[in-house]
């Protein structure tokens, strides 16, 4: 029989254990990554982009002409990976980069006709990838789901002090 002592170690051990897998931070971020690598896989296959330069292709065909500070700020990237997302779709003829009149150091990102077509063909790829991960749900667990993460991402904003953490 453990002496009492024994017993308490256990038994505060067992409460400082971290059962990883039911570890809810742990859980959201293996499951972005699945569906990243989902996601990274497709664009790829169809138009060569990583999910970076997806992210930018996909705010800058959207909204239009953007610096790519306003692009860091759409997407939540940092301005270096914005930048190089940038620079690679440039090389790729995706996006055009100029200098800003108002802003003579600033630049700004737009995209090229073959960037619209890229734009444009993407849009089917997210529709169709997000359909086919909402058949797993009811209609009623996908629009929780989406109110959840809404209210979850609200509220990690405001106990952190910031809206633009980077992952």
């Amino acid at each position: 029989m453990p002496s009492r002592r024994t017993a308490e170690t256990l038994s505060n051990s067992a409460a400082d254990t971290l059962l990883l897998e039911q570890y809810l931070p742990h859980r959201l971020a293996v499951t972005s990554k699945r569906v990243t690598n989902l996601l990274q896989r497709r664009y790829a296959d169809s138009y060569g982009l990583s999910i970076p330069e997806w992210r930018v292709l996909a705010v800058v065909g959207r909204l239009g002409t953007l610096s790519p500070s306003a692009v860091g700020e759409w997407t939540d990237m940092d301005k270096v990976k914005v930048s190089r997302s940038a620079a690679s779709l440039v090389s790729k003829g995706l996006v055009r980069q100029s200098q800003d009149p108002s802003d003579g150091r600033g630049r700004l990102l737009r995209l090229t006709r073959k960037g619209t077509t890229a734009y444009n063909g993407v849009i089917p790829i997210a529709h169709e990838i997000e359909a086919t991960l909402a058949a797993g749900l009811s209609r009623t667990e996908w629009t929780a789901l989406g109110k959840a993460l809404a209210k979850l991402d609200a509220h990690v904003q405001k106990i952190s002090g910031s809206g633009t953490d980077e992952e």
